[in-house]
């Protein structure tokens, strides 16, 4: 609440000798106007820019009333773990004009199509989208404060406008940053394990949905299409044909929204030069800290200047959610020294290296209480990478049941809090969704460690059957000290506790059919969860 009231937020006022051109007008293709704000130094010499463009108002900036500023109320509603400090000149989840001036580039932040003072209606999220975005990046290489060279930079739906123009390879663009951004707006967001997620859903589409033009929202289309049909299919880009060399920040916090979408942009993507950034802390005080500034920098610079090409990996490994206990190099996702290790339920609440030998089950309501299952470390270990649990479940008076499934740390009896999406200060290690009707996997992308349902057609299953239900759980990077455990936790609800006053605000997702759920074990049923292990 002190947060809330006072959030630990400092906004600078903007440098009086950088140039601001307000509302140039950009044609695309088919005559629609956008209109961009440019952020130049004085004098005429030509530079790289960088460029963000969105649906939030290029024009939605910091203002001072009398000795203070005010800036997006967003920062009070969603916790700050740390400081954040930028200029008057920076809008919501934007780069910094008077850092990046400064630096030696020009800034553009744009007004997407029927958003801000650009005309047209808008799509989100669609090839045309895309397609406005290239013909502003050869726009701008055009430009007599431009060299001709166009680099990208942002959070969130500034992150996501980036893969699908890049996917489109215009010949200017020659990096991008994405920090923070889903790439599948069906399995990251609206329906993650095909469950419908309706809080930041609705949030999100209802505010942009009354600030822009646009031709449809989120929210509506989740009623239209509660499959990933052809609609959302078509708002994926191809990050296979993404060949510009990239940093990508995965976050390890924001579970609910961007870490898999961030992480599948790096594992799928086609760039021979990309480098996956992690961290498990907050969103926006990581992407204006000094340190990520400095690795943005050196990103593009380097780029620029034509350095060799290369994949590679920054590790944040953490123990609890304000202890560091690595920031490493690697070269890969996942590590290749892997060691991915089945972790079975062998008896009620034990986990255990051994698959069971006596068969076994547990009963929970949909709506009430859930399964839990414990293993106690006998040595310090590191588990980084993605998890999967496979559950066998018989369901009982329904015919469906959205389960979530959850790996916490514990020590000395207490619950080991990380930071987590939206701010959320007591998060678990991971968590993975699944509706039981949608289980059905894709043979092409699925794998061990990470299956991928379709979710293009549903199963109900049948009361009293017992089925194989395998559900991926998000990208994290856990030291584990010896004693401590690991507890896999299994609910036909949402896990998180509740804060009293407001829950964990803004996620909220769709509640199962009033069921039992029965979970059995043993040697017809190999229940576990998949864990990556990482030698010492």
């Amino acid at each position: 609440m002190r947060r809330a009231v006072k959030p630990p937020v400092t906004v600078t006022d903007p440098p009086a000798d950088l140039l601001v051109d307000r509302d140039v007008e950009v044609p695309t293709r088919d005559g629609t106007l956008l209109r961009i704000n440019v952020f130049r130094p004085q004098d005429s010499a030509a530079r790289p820019v960088v460029l963000s463009i969105h649906p939030y108002g290029k024009d939605n900036l910091p203002t001072r009333r009398r000795k203070k500023w005010t800036f997006s109320p967003q920062y009070r509603m969603l916790r700050q773990p740390r400081p954040v400090s930028f200029s008057a000149y920076t809008s919501w989840e934007a780069p910094d004009p008077a850092w990046w001036s400064a630096q030696g580039f020009v800034v553009v932040n744009a007004d997407a199509r029927g958003c801000g003072h650009s005309d047209g209606t808008g799509n989100l999220l669609s090839l045309q989208e895309a397609q406005d975005t290239y013909d502003l990046v050869q726009w701008l290489a055009e430009q007599p404060y431009s060299d001709g060279r166009i680099v990208m930079l942002g959070v969130s739906y500034l992150a996501i406008s980036q893969y699908a123009v890049a996917a489109l390879q215009p010949p200017a663009l020659r990096a991008i940053c994405p920090w923070e951004g889903f790439t599948d707006a069906y399995r990251d967001l609206t329906f993650p394990g095909g469950i419908r997620e309706n809080g930041f859903t609705k949030l999100w589409s209802r505010n942009v949905s009354r600030a822009t033009r646009q031709s449809y929202a989120l929210g509506p289309m989740q009623d239209a299409h509660p499959l990933r049909d052809g609609f959302w299919r078509s708002l994926v880009p191809d990050l296979s044909a993404i060949k510009v060399p990239m940093l990508v920040c995965g976050s390890f916090s924001d579970n609910n929204l961007h870490s898999r979408g961030s992480i599948r942009a790096f594992t799928h993507g086609g760039s021979d030069y990309a480098r996956l950034y992690t961290h498990r802390g907050g969103k926006w005080e990581t992407f204006y800290s000094g340190a990520a500034l400095a690795e943005q920098l050196k990103f593009f610079r380097g780029v620029l200047d034509g350095v060799a090409q290369h994949r590679s990996v920054r590790l944040e490994v953490r123990e609890d959610r304000d202890t560091v206990v690595a920031v490493r190099e690697e070269s890969e996702w996942p590590l290749a020294r892997t060691r991915w290790r089945p972790m079975y339920v062998a008896g009620a609440g034990v986990l255990s290296p051994d698959p069971a030998t006596r068969a076994g089950s547990i009963t929970f309501e949909t709506h009430s209480r859930a399964a839990t299952f414990s293993w106690t470390c006998t040595e310090d270990v590191e588990l980084t990478g993605p998890m999967a649990a496979r559950l066998w479940v018989q369901l009982d008076g329904c015919d469906d049941a959205n389960l979530f499934v959850g790996v916490e740390k514990w020590r000395d009896g207490r619950h080991v809090e990380f930071e987590g999406s939206y701010g959320y200060g007591r998060d678990r290690v991971t968590t993975g969704w699944q509706r039981v009707s949608l289980r059905a996997l894709d043979p092409e992308l699925s794998q061990p460690f990470e299956p991928v349902p379709t979710c293009d057609r549903r199963r109900p299953a049948t009361p009293g059957e017992v089925t194989a239900v395998d559900v991926a759980l998000g990208p994290s990077a856990t030291l584990f000290r010896a004693g401590e455990q690991l507890r896999l936790v299994v609910a036909g609800r949402w896990l998180a506790p509740r804060n009293p006053l407001y829950g964990q605000f803004p996620a909220a997702y769709a509640d199962s059919p009033r069921g039992l759920v029965t979970l059995r074990w043993g040697p017809r049923y190999d229940a576990h969860l998949l864990v990556p292990q990482i030698p010492e």
